[in-house]
């Protein structure tokens, strides 16, 4: 069963709350938290092929799935305590990067769009 993003969110802060922990839950820690966990994600990849990296044991891919998860869990607390919608966010962004990034000129190419 999926849930929504605001049920999810509505979720977090009912479990911070009943372990007091809203106290260390600061953008800037909440920020700090999101760095050390895309590490964590990463140290999976590390070492490993591109052709590797897409074909995870089972045991490594859930691994993989439980950091992304933490990712997305801070993420959404990140985005609470600053009142971002982060939907919505995502939504502006892939309407600026499709500016940034014309098909006819980034088909194909990965050049950071200053070099396109």
């Amino acid at each position: 069963m999926s849930k929504d993003l605001d049920s999810i969110k509505q979720q977090l802060r009912q479990f911070a709350k009943e372990r007091d922990w809203d106290q260390f839950h600061s953008p800037k820690n909440f920020s700090m938290a999101l760095i050390v966990e895309c590490a964590e994600l990463v140290e999976h990849f590390q070492w490993l092929s591109d052709e590797q990296s897409k074909h995870l044991s089972a045991k490594t891919l859930d691994e993989v799935s439980l950091e992304m998860a933490d990712i997305m869990i801070y993420l959404i607390r990140l985005a609470d305590k600053l009142d971002v919608d982060l939907l919505q966010s995502v939504e502006r962004k892939i309407e600026l990067n499709a500016i940034k990034y014309p098909i006819e000129k980034s088909k194909g190419i990965a050049k950071k769009y200053n070099q396109l």
